[in-house]
């Protein structure tokens, strides 16, 4: 089965209503040292991202967030990666932030490869020489892997936080009535399969007891990533939405010290 039509499944009312929530910027000013970019991914429908940038010779992280949330979200926490050398580039979805167009399942998968792209052709053009890596949170899982599975040999890494590994049991745990709608497992993309072809360094992290994506598919994703360097970080008496808070300064840590490994280690 194709790749559109694994996705176009998902592009209905019942499943877009209660996967996607949209909400544009609040008009602020950027902060210092921060900038914003808009994204062509269709004719007429740009994306926009924002861009905290440490100097150009350290590593780069290009973000996907998830569901609830818009690339503003981040003016406090992209300023953290900064101070550890690490430069956050966090895209939206279509519908969310600056965002053109309407949010879907198929368009936010479609819409990783002129955003990735975009963002290379960027680095490039900035003389940016530090490494790239792609991280995605809860819904932005399935972009990041998307990347890696279609990119492997232009990205350090994969990082992915709160990930899903199966979207049949997630769809479900959110309410949508997969029976109803005529979806099975073997119909739709699996986050799972994608990144048993990744086999550069992969970092998962997620929450002990994530209440929306349980802690299994984390693991479920670790155990199916073929790669060599790889690390579980599973935070301890953490949900879905706690989890940065509950870990605290150990979160940017353990992602700083994946993407710069002590050598002497």
């Amino acid at each position: 089965m194709d790749k559109t039509h694994q996705t176009a499944l998902l592009d209905t009312p019942e499943v877009t209503s209660l996967l996607f929530y949209p909400r544009k910027e609040s008009g602020r000013r950027l902060p210092i040292n921060a900038a914003s970019m808009d994204i062509p991914v269709a004719p007429g429908i740009t994306v926009g991202a924002r861009l905290y940038l440490a100097s150009s010779e350290k590593h780069h992280i290009l973000f996907f967030h998830g569901n609830g949330e818009i690339a503003e979200d981040y003016d406090d926490i992209g300023p953290v990666y900064t101070d550890y050398g690490i430069s956050f580039i966090v895209v939206d979805y279509r519908g969310y932030g600056r965002s053109k167009g309407v949010p879907g399942v198929s368009a936010m998968i479609e819409d990783t490869h002129p955003v990735f792209n975009h963002v290379c052709e960027w680095l490039n053009r900035e003389n940016r020489t530090g490494g790239l890596w792609v991280m995605g949170r809860s819904l932005g899982s399935a972009s990041a892997i998307e990347i890696a599975n279609a990119y492997a040999q232009k990205i350090d890494g994969l990082i992915i936080e709160s990930g899903f590994a199966h979207t049949l049991s997630l769809l479900k745990r959110l309410g949508i009535n997969t029976d109803k709608i005529g979806i099975a497992e073997d119909q739709v993309f699996s986050n799972a399969k994608k990144i048993a072809c990744f086999s550069k360094p992969t970092l998962i992290i997620h929450a002990e007891y994530d209440q929306i994506i349980p802690l299994r598919h984390g693991e479920d994703l670790f155990d199916a990533s073929p790669a060599k360097r790889k690390k579980f970080y599973r935070v301890p008496e953490a949900d879905h939405n706690t989890l940065m808070l509950v870990s605290g300064r150990r979160y940017f840590e353990t992602i700083r010290d994946f993407i710069y490994p002590d050598p002497s280690a």
